[in-house]
């Protein structure tokens, strides 16, 4: 698919995997089928968005070989502009691995993406976007975790979208096997997320990495430090939400959307920034910005794989028209 002529007003970057779902219950080592599709949280993120209409750019590496083409395919199926989406012919694609969980318990999940292509991302990889055109850059904390060089090309990324005057989220996602210490996963996540407009961390990923507890008081650590509004996910209970508006500290709760069967817990918490950040993008409050995120990461955990539960603008509009009015 030929590359659109204008450059993309949404940036994304990181780790696009293919990914290999098993497809039956149990231990991987006895699973002998699984069905082929993508993961990686920056990806799930990055289709959302186009999913609902934006035009998404996204950077990244894949390997000159079948998994790395399969996953151009399919970013570009989905609307991605790929025009900065490198083909490295020195490195592979990396893979992972999904057991298929019940009860809605959390799979577990297998990577082989160590010496990947996307792990030898660098600033120099950049040297093409047109941060000037961008209107919003999503980043989290994978990228920065994978490898010294991708680290280097978030903090690029963050910089050169702040310099442009676009708008940031930024979603901690925190991978702490791939960091070398938990302090550095810390520090750097933390300088990184005082760069944003808009700070997503899960409740457990927002103790952990401020050493606080409740939701009002990671939200005014964030808030201290630079942050527009912070937006902290609960899981089932919903989300929270602290910022300024219209010059007072706002905060509250909106609760969770129900579900009548968990099916894939992966891949929940991109569906909540998809809808919150869309809902932000899109001018609207605070508020509804939450019960869109919290609508999308419901319908995630409803189907297999992290992204095919991402709606289009089309069914999201028939989906928000059949929830409940609030009293």
């Amino acid at each position: 698919m030929p590359a659109p002529t204008a450059p993309p007003e949404i940036l994304a970057f990181g780790e696009a995997m293919t990914l290999f779902v098993a497809d039956a219950p149990g231990d991987l080592d006895e699973i002998e089928h699984f069905q082929r599709r993508i993961a990686g949280a920056d990806t799930n993120v990055a289709i959302g968005l186009a999913r609902l209409g934006f035009h998404v750019g996204w950077l990244s590496r894949v390997g000159d070989d079948a998994f790395g083409r399969y996953i151009r395919r399919t970013l570009a199926t989905e609307g991605l502009d790929c025009r900065h989406l490198i083909t490295d012919p020195a490195a592979s694609t990396g893979l992972v691995f999904k057991e298929r969980a019940e009860g809605g318990a959390d799979p577990r999940v297998e990577y082989f993406r160590r010496g990947s292509a996307a792990s030898r991302l660098s600033p120099g990889d950049a040297e093409a976007v047109d941060f000037a055109a961008a209107r919003h850059l999503h980043a989290t904390g994978i990228p920065p975790a994978v490898s010294a060089s991708c680290r280097e090309l978030s903090w690029h990324m963050l910089d050169r979208a702040r310099q442009a005057g676009a708008s940031i989220s930024f979603d901690p996602n925190l991978r702490p096997s791939l960091w070398a210490s938990e302090s550095e996963m810390r520090d750097t996540l933390n300088a990184m997320a005082a760069k944003a407009d808009w700070v997503l961390p899960g409740l457990a990923e927002g103790r952990r990495l401020t050493g606080l507890e409740t939701p009002h008081d990671i939200a005014g650590f964030y808030l201290e430090r630079g942050a527009r509004a912070v937006i902290i996910k609960l899981g089932p209970e919903g989300s929270y939400y602290r910022g300024t508006l219209e010059g007072r500290d706002t905060s509250f709760t909106v609760p969770g959307v129900a579900v009548s069967e968990v099916v894939d817990t992966v891949g929940a918490g991109d569906g909540f920034a998809v809808g919150a950040v869309s809902a932000l993008l899109d001018g609207r409050a605070p508020r509804e910005a939450l019960e869109r995120g919290n609508l999308i990461g419901a319908l995630a955990v409803q189907v297999l794989g992290d992204m095919e539960g991402l709606p289009t603008r089309a069914r999201l509009a028939e989906f928000e028209a059949s929830l409940p009015t609030p009293q």
